[in-house]
């Protein structure tokens, strides 16, 4: 197992962690298999997407309007904090993947990236949980 602390910003933030999970492949002692990648705490989320400049921009507009931020939650009501939209996002995406391997090699689409990503409103470091099934 092997945990990864990415620094991020607030709102949508999101990061590449393709690299990191392949390295961690080759380093495995596996040679085919499964490897779980998880996304420690509640307002962060694990995904794919093309990593392109567009669609970074274009995600987490999108989730916004799906959860807009300044909204009355009733999470704000129990914790008296203004993130009740990121713990929603952050449910939607959701904290994990599993993606196959084969010969060392993650098995992903040619534009397939994998993403964490921060929908908090604070900056925060993302703790990425890496294990090998």
């Amino acid at each position: 197992m092997k945990t990864l602390k990415i620094r991020m910003k607030a709102h949508g933030d999101m990061k590449d962690i393709t690299d990191e999970v392949a390295e961690y492949i080759k380093e495995c002692d596996k040679e085919s298999g499964a490897v779980l990648i998880f996304s420690k705490g509640s307002t962060g989320a694990i995904t794919t997407i093309e990593y392109e400049p567009g669609l970074k921009k274009d995600f987490p507009q999108v989730m916004d309007k799906i959860a807009p931020y300044g909204n009355d939650y009733e999470h704000h009501k129990t914790w008296h904090d203004d993130n009740g939209s990121s713990h929603v996002k952050a449910s939607i995406v959701g904290p994990s993947l599993i993606v196959p391997f084969r010969d060392k090699e993650l098995i992903l689409g040619t534009w397939q990236q994998i993403v964490v990503v921060n929908f908090d409103t604070g900056d925060r470091v993302r703790e990425v949980i890496l294990q090998v099934l």
